[in-house]
């Protein structure tokens, strides 16, 4: 029988979070309508993480386990998350317990009233001060910058219906904002304010390293800007020398003074340096990203799956 609600959890490395998950998410699946698959993405975990989900079976009756064959990133367990569920509405949360499975009573009540996203605001953020500066920023730059409308302080923890989950899994990028492409989808979007709870074990799996990359998938994919920006710096530098030559030719000319020291000959040197440097680097996010497309490699590749009865249908070219 194909699932009503389908839960999605990627996780890496999550095994002292297992368990309590688990356990919160088969006391939140009772008030859920039935029948409720989860389906956790074990994204190449190096600890006990899949031994401890198999061994939460009796206690979640509806577990399902997708093991990849190594660590693909959270974007594509969340892809093999969508290939694999059946469910008319599909809910992502992350795996580390700050993401509170009792809301999903709350999304699921706003998606039977129509809604077709529901997605979660983060009220408040139980983060380092840095941590939490950097992420309001970001989501600000990122509705400043896109196309398209992105709600601001919304992650992936959100529930849509099943006709949204196919046109994401239409979508072959590489490089994959889920925000962003759930609000490309369109659709009726409501937003439903969660408090996010601290990290429950452990510090991120995902570290500074892993955001900046998320924050540049977000802004390249999504917006033209940094590219005429690039353009700006060149119409700035190209002014700027102008105005010089035309200072050196007064002096020179006008003047009869010329202007001596190596000084400002290096300072212009080393800043056409930097705006070409810069120039190049916008660039070359953009042409990095158009080579992995070209590419066409698999998001994913799945090493085992757990607790499926039938394979899960081809994913869509």
């Amino acid at each position: 029988m194909s699932a009503e609600i389908s839960i999605i959890v990627p996780v890496f490395n999550e095994e002292s979070n297992v368990a309590p998950l688990c356990e919160r998410l088969a006391a939140v699946a009772r008030d859920l309508p039935p029948p409720v698959e989860v389906i956790f993405v074990n994204d190449g975990s190096r600890d006990a993480t899949a031994e401890r989900l198999r061994a939460q079976k009796e206690r979640l009756p509806g577990l399902r386990i997708v093991s990849l064959s190594r660590r693909f990133g959270q974007a594509a367990a969340i892809a093999a998350g969508l290939d694999a569920a059946e469910g008319r509405a599909v809910i992502l949360m992350d795996g580390d317990l700050q993401d509170a499975p009792e809301a999903l009573p709350r999304f699921v009540e706003r998606w039977r009233a129509g809604a077709d996203i529901v997605y979660a605001i983060r009220a408040t953020r139980r983060e380092p001060a840095l941590a939490r500066l950097l992420f309001r920023l970001f989501h600000r730059l990122m509705s400043a910058l896109s196309g398209i409308p992105i709600p601001r302080d919304a992650g992936i923890f959100g529930l849509m219906d099943r006709r949204v989950a196919d046109v994401l899994r239409r979508m072959p990028e590489q490089h994959r904002y889920l925000p962003g492409l759930r609000a490309f989808a369109g659709f009726r979007a409501e937003g439903v304010p969660v408090d996010r709870a601290a990290r429950a074990d452990g510090r991120s799996r995902v570290g500074w390293r892993g955001l900046f990359r998320l924050a540049g998938d977000g802004i390249f994919s999504f917006s033209y800007v940094p590219l005429r920006i690039a353009t700006g710096l060149g119409l700035l530098s190209a002014a700027l020398a102008f105005g010089v030559l035309a200072t050196v030719l007064y002096k020179k000319w006008v003047s009869g003074a010329a202007i001596t020291g190596w000084a400002s000959t290096m300072t212009a040197i080393l800043f056409m340096g930097a705006i070409q440097l810069i120039t190049l680097g916008i660039v070359g996010e953009y042409i990095g990203r158009i080579y992995d497309e070209v590419k066409r490699r698999p998001l994913y590749v799945v090493a085992e799956r757990w607790g499926f009865e039938e394979d899960p249908p081809d994913r869509p070219a």
